[in-house]
């Protein structure tokens, strides 16, 4: 079985685009079926009937919940957990079916759970300019950080198009750059003055002294002079987190919920910060509607006379 989920990963890198991410986590959900099945002297795909399915579901279900006690996990547990390993089995037999690696199509009747959409976090504007307000004295990895930061506000980018961005997708002095996000879908992003000008700084003093002979052509660099891996750029970021005081667990995606989140604050348009960042779907982008109208009542509640 485990030789048809490495053809069908290879189709979503190859043929789909799909982000390592998403390979990874396709990988071990279907792992975790392949291995469940394997137990139970199913060696077949053929073999699989729709209440194999179920019956692994409900077996994942338990299994999981036996390490969480409290509601809110469980909550969570239902909406996500469940709902990636349904959407992989999904995906998979959807594959397997249109290259005759299975008659029959038996995920197909597999309802997918109502998705639990977690509101996204942000920062508010004075952490904002608290995590923003440059170091000194300035070294070549801190003007990394700097550039990254308001780059990250500035246009809310991805972790991952972060890392991968390269230097000739700048476009500094007409204010853009060229973002390759996911399904490696190009989109064109402006860039603010003050996110401009950090990446400018460290691109001419910091930037230059990291460079190897092995160095990539990517803009951010670690101290190596080698691109970023995922963990490290994370823990730069929550390094330069905790050195401004910022007592909130910050992940590297708040910014860019930050980013959006301020946007429609200010009356932008969810169709521009959809195409900002990004999202194929309107529907992901409207989940900051929420955030959004959350912040509008507060403002309303404490500045309006009859509010009280």
């Amino acid at each position: 079985m485990q030789p048809a989920v490495e053809d069908f990963l290879q189709y979503l890198r190859m043929e789909r685009g799909q982000s390592e991410n998403t390979q990874k986590t396709y990988a071990a959900l279907l792992g975790r079926f392949v291995a469940w099945a394997g137990q139970r002297s199913l060696g077949d795909w053929k073999e699989i009937q729709f209440n194999h399915l179920t019956t692994f579901l409900a077996s994942e279900r338990e299994r999981a919940l036996l390490n969480r006690d409290d509601e809110q996990k469980k909550r969570q547990l239902s909406s996500e957990s469940l709902y990636l390993q349904i959407a992989a089995l999904r995906a998979f037999y959807k594959y397997a079916e249109a290259e005759k690696i299975v008659g029959t199509n038996v995920a197909e009747n597999l309802s997918l759970p109502r998705r639990w959409k977690r509101l996204p976090k942000a920062l508010t504007s004075e952490e904002i300019d608290r995590l923003l307000t440059p170091i000194t004295p300035e070294t070549p990895s801190s003007l990394c950080d700097q550039a990254v930061l308001e780059l990250a506000y500035a246009s809310g980018l991805r972790l991952s198009e972060l890392r991968n961005l390269r230097l000739e997708q700048l476009q500094l002095e007409s204010g853009f750059i060229i973002v390759i996000g996911k399904g490696n879908k190009e989109r064109v992003v402006p860039v603010g003055r003050q996110a401009v000008a950090a990446i400018e700084h460290y691109l001419q003093s910091g930037r230059p002294k990291l460079l190897t002979k092995r160095t990539p052509a990517n803009v951010f660099l670690s101290q190596r002079g080698t691109a970023f891996s995922p963990v490290t750029l994370w823990l730069r970021i929550k390094n330069r987190v905790a050195y401004s005081g910022i007592s909130r667990n910050v992940t590297p995606h708040m910014l860019r919920h930050s980013f959006a989140t301020h946007l429609l604050e200010h009356g932008a348009d969810l169709r521009v910060i959809q195409e900002l960042l990004g999202h194929s779907n309107i529907g992901t982008t409207e989940i900051y509607t929420h955030v959004a109208g959350n912040r509008l009542t507060e403002v309303h509640r404490k500045f309006h006379p009859r509010a009280g």
